[in-house]
């Protein structure tokens, strides 16, 4: 299942070191834990920050809908055994789209001075063994979006919210009328776009 997905962690850092840029990920995995990898390394301009330079990020939040679960992917996707409406939830995603004020999306205590954003694709989709990817791909998300659009949208795929309800919620921008925060396993940064230029 894992196997197939694709991490865009994106790191940045100045250095004055000496080391061929297409030799950097392997010297810097010679010194790391196992658990972490460099897939490639490229010098960019002294401007370009991981973070601030993002123009568009893709999110994936993996749901297990099958009876029992899985013990190898435990603590890699949530588990949630009631079965899940998955027509009703793409009908629903598809009310993310678009610039929104996202309040009703974050956690309380987030630092960032504006919720809106905008998403420009959002999908629900089937993957085998009972496995439900929920997409995101937007300009930025605020701190914990991810998991209470998820949340929401299982809400909507146990029938406790109407597809058509998603739009109000989003405009009375009241967390408590949004989904709970789906555990932070299942959560992945798949991608991170950047203009050709940085």
């Amino acid at each position: 299942m894992l196997e197939s997905m694709h991490f865009g962690q994106v790191a940045n850092f100045k250095t004055n070191s000496k080391i061929p840029i297409e030799k950097f990920a392997i010297a810097i995995n010679s010194n790391l834990k196992k658990s972490i990898l460099i897939k490639s390394a490229q010098e960019v301009e002294e401007k370009f920050h991981s973070r601030l330079s993002c123009k568009r990020k893709t999110y994936r939040y993996i749901i297990n809908n099958s009876k029992i679960g899985t013990a190898i992917y435990r603590n890699l996707e949530t588990h949630i055994p009631m079965k899940l409406n998955i027509e009703a939830m793409k009908k629903a995603i598809k009310y993310f789209e678009g610039e929104h004020d996202f309040k009703a999306f974050k956690a309380s205590g987030t630092s960032a001075k504006s919720s809106v954003r905008t998403i420009y694709k959002a999908d629900v989709l089937e993957k085998d063994n009972d496995r439900i990817w929920i997409e995101l791909t937007g300009n930025g998300f605020l701190y914990n979006m991810v998991r209470i659009i998820s949340g929401t949208l299982v809400d909507v795929g146990l029938g406790n919210v109407k597809p058509e309800q998603i739009p109000v919620i989003i405009e009375e921008k009241d967390r408590a009328k949004a989904g709970k925060t789906l555990p932070p396993q299942g959560l992945y940064l798949v991608s991170v776009e950047y203009d050709r230029a940085n």
